[in-house]
Parts: structure tokens; sequence; C-alpha cells
């Protein structure tokens, strides 16, 4: 019984169906299944089915932002849930547009994305300068540094704040993660990156396995 709950929990999920996501959440919960398995096998599955879709473009943006919005009033449900049981996110997310740039779509969808891979995600919003991307990723001790940016004249301000981390001795701790339109695999190699990924379900694919392996 407890497989079919999750299965159908999915299917909404993909749908982008919050109220049905909600209650089965509840009733998951309520039937004693345990909070790591709905978050594990009905959300986070769901998630990465739409992902999927999404690198192969079966499905498009909107489609990613309603389903993401399930997960989360699913997620509101279930987190107090997760926090009993001593549920680890399988790391941390620092995210932002770099400063000068007011653009957030892309960088919203790649915080879903890595929410729906099951990290924990610090979104610093657009405009964001190297002192904020480095004092924030200290303070919440983020695995990974995402950045974005969707204007040419903004990409250089991702070398910035790499350049700073170097100067502040932080390289190495962190994994530094690129991504927008403009920006490409040369660019990322060029500025001294880990990575680059040409869209939102790849970036939380490869930070999953670069968290992991780290």
């Amino acid at each position: 019984m407890g497989m079919e709950i999750l299965e159908e929990m999915s299917a909404f999920l993909q749908k982008g169906r919050a109220k049905n996501v909600k209650a089965l959440v509840t009733q998951a919960l309520e039937e004693g299944i345990d909070p790591k398995a709905i978050l594990n096998d009905g959300l986070l599955s769901g998630m990465m089915i739409i992902g999927d879709k999404f690198k192969k473009n079966e499905v498009f943006v909107p489609e990613v932002l309603v389903a993401a919005r399930a997960m989360n009033a699913g997620l509101t449900i279930l987190e107090p849930k997760l926090i009993e049981v001593g549920n680890e996110p399988v790391g941390k997310v620092v995210i932002g547009t770099v400063k000068g740039d007011l653009h957030d779509i892309g960088k919203n969808l790649v915080a879903m994305m890595m929410k729906g891979a099951g990290f924990e995600v610090i979104d610093l919003g657009v405009d964001v300068d190297a002192d904020k991307f480095i004092t924030e990723a200290e303070n919440t001790g983020a695995d990974v540094i995402c950045m974005s940016a969707l204007l040419t004249t903004t990409m250089p301000n991702m070398k910035v704040v790499i350049d700073a981390l170097k100067e502040k001795g932080l390289r190495d701790k962190y994994i530094v993660m690129v991504g927008g339109a403009p920006v490409n695999e040369a660019f990322a190699e060029q500025i001294g990156a880990d990575y680059y990924t040409p869209d939102a379900a790849t970036a939380a694919e490869v930070a999953r396995d670069a968290v992991l392996a780290k």
C-alpha cells in the first residue's frame, strides 16, 4: 500500500497538482510511512522525472515551475517530520545571479532542481556581489556556490567571486558551478570554475555527484 501512495504522489507532483500532493503527504504520514521514503520516493523521484523530461525538451519551464510548486507544497508539511527523524540534506547550495544582473528565471529553476535533488538551498536572489556569496557560503557551511549570469557584461563577475575565494584561501573549500545563456564550458574553465552545466536538471545531478564524491 505504501508504495502506491508514493507513486500517486509522484504522478500528481509531475502534473503540478499541489493540493493533491499535500493531501497525499498528510495521508502517508498518517499511515506511518517513513518521512524519508515520502521525500525520496514521492517528492524527489517525481521532480527528478520532470527534470529528465525538461532536459529532453518533453516539458518546458512552465511545467517545471508548477511541479516545483507542488513539491514545495508537499515539503512544507514534510519538513518538520524530516527534522524529527534527523534527515540530513545531501548538502548545502548557495545560489545567486551575479552582480549587475537582475535575471532570475534560470536561477530559480536551478534552485528548484537542487531542492529536488535533496539539497538545502540558500537563494541569495539577484545582483549578488562576491562578498555576499562568500559570507553566506561561510556562514551556512555550504558545499556548493552556484552562480548564474544572463548578460555577457556580467559574466566577468563570476571570475571576481572565484578570485576573491582564492585571495581568502577558500577556493578549495567549495564546489563552484556556473551557468546561464552566454556561459559555456570554455568560459568556465578560463575563470577556474569547477563545473558548467547547460541546464537546471544537469546542474542538480552534477552538484549531487560532486558533493557525494567529496
